[in-house]
């Protein structure tokens, strides 16, 4: 993957060409999966800064290698909502019994979604392309006092044969060829897109996929282990949603209602399904800047919300791409989610929240819109029971 980076940051002969092309690489990477799209482009970023031939502006690069997860990703493969949707066993019965199953052909794989996600990627490169400074207002690395060069690691010496195993292929050579054994029996037995919705399969898959670039277990373990830090907000943060939407769904009033209920209810009061989209849309973005939670809060807001949908007759599949494309935007001006970024490249928040609030005002009527126009273009259709 190294050689890979390097060889991408040799193409660009411009600095406007290279924010773009990080861009891209963010955005299009973000789709597959949106924790790989945040550290391989700022990597990208950082083998553009070494370049002694061009001049790179490293906040404007390192403001495009946050896109995808303030742009694309949750339209992607690793969208939150649109994984739990279709695996009937994360969901909890109560939020079951309202949205039934939605595969990923109904959400991540329908036209209106690629279209959608084609015009953010569209805007976001056009933006990054004029935004980039030029001539005497480009920063470079250096200007800035970076140091962008990777610190050289090398393996401990191997005294036991315990740790000879640990620094050996052979024990990633097992897991994959186990693991491609299944895989390959898995998406020849069933449709393909059934079978990548599978949140289980989907974490093998990017788990395994890990191991076998680390080449070598030990590096593999010392990888995840460096990344915990950076990511330990989230994993403490996620299990607290489950609880949250217990309480709204299932805590009544005397009269039966839950919190849910009652939110519903603001939404169908709009009173017509063509103003549902942008209320929604609206309602995730300013939801966002509150609680940037990366999709995990969707178990907290999809009992209402699809019960809102059904009431109006929106398309159960649309309403949770209205979701994720409304609840990223916020990502781009939200601290939270640049941590692992900014360990990468050495930066902070305020070298490049001036430029990712420029996505963000581009994208608000882009996605907005979008959302409202290709909502016409869905018929309704209720609830499928697993």
């Amino acid at each position: 993957m190294q050689r890979v980076i390097v060889r991408l940051a040799a193409i660009p002969a411009t600095n406007r060409t290279a924010v773009a092309m990080v861009a891209t690489v963010s955005l299009t990477s973000a789709l597959l999966n949106w924790g790989f799209s945040l550290i391989f482009s700022g990597l990208l970023v950082r083998r553009l800064a070494e370049r002694e031939d061009l001049r790179v502006d490293y906040r404007a690069a390192s403001a495009a290698a946050y896109l995808g997860l303030g742009g694309s990703w949750a339209l992607g493969l690793s969208s939150s909502a649109a994984q739990l949707q279709a695996n009937p066993e994360s969901l909890t019965d109560s939020l079951l019994d309202i949205t039934g199953v939605i595969p990923f052909s109904q959400t991540i794989f329908t036209w209106q979604s690629l279209t959608l996600a084609a015009a953010v990627i569209v805007t976001c490169i056009a933006v990054a392309y004029v935004t980039a400074p030029r001539g005497e207002s480009v920063r470079t690395a250096a200007d800035l006092g970076i140091d962008p060069s990777d610190p050289v690691e090398e393996d401990r010496p191997r005294t036991r044969p315990g740790e000879w195993l640990e620094y050996s292929p052979l024990l990633t050579f097992v897991v994959v060829a186990l693991v491609g054994g299944w895989a390959v029996q898995e998406f020849t037995s069933q449709n393909p897109i059934v079978a990548i919705s599978a949140l289980n399969t989907y974490n093998l898959l990017v788990l395994t996929l890990g191991m076998l670039l680390h080449w070598r277990p030990r590096r593999f373990v010392a990888a995840v282990a460096k990344a915990v830090p950076a990511t330990g907000g989230v994993l403490i943060q996620f299990p607290f949603y489950a609880g949250i939407a217990a309480i709204m769904t299932e805590a009544t009033n005397s009269s039966g209602d839950s919190l849910s209920h009652y939110l519903a209810s603001m939404f169908t009061g709009t009173g017509s399904a063509g103003l549902f989209p942008i209320t929604m849309g609206v309602y995730s973005v300013v939801l966002g800047f509150l609680i940037p939670s990366g999709g995990g809060k969707w178990v907290i807001e999809a009992p209402y919300v699809m019960q809102a949908a059904n009431d109006l007759h929106v398309n159960l599949g649309w309403t949770v791409q209205i979701y994720n494309a409304a609840e990223a935007l916020p990502n781009l001006v939200n601290p939270f989610w640049m941590l692992p970024l900014l360990g990468v490249l050495k930066l902070k928040a305020r070298d490049i929240i001036g430029y990712t609030f420029l996505y963000l005002v581009a994208l608000l009527p882009v996605v907005l819109g979008l959302l409202t126009l290709l909502s016409l273009t869905l018929p309704y259709t209720p609830p499928v029971q697993p």
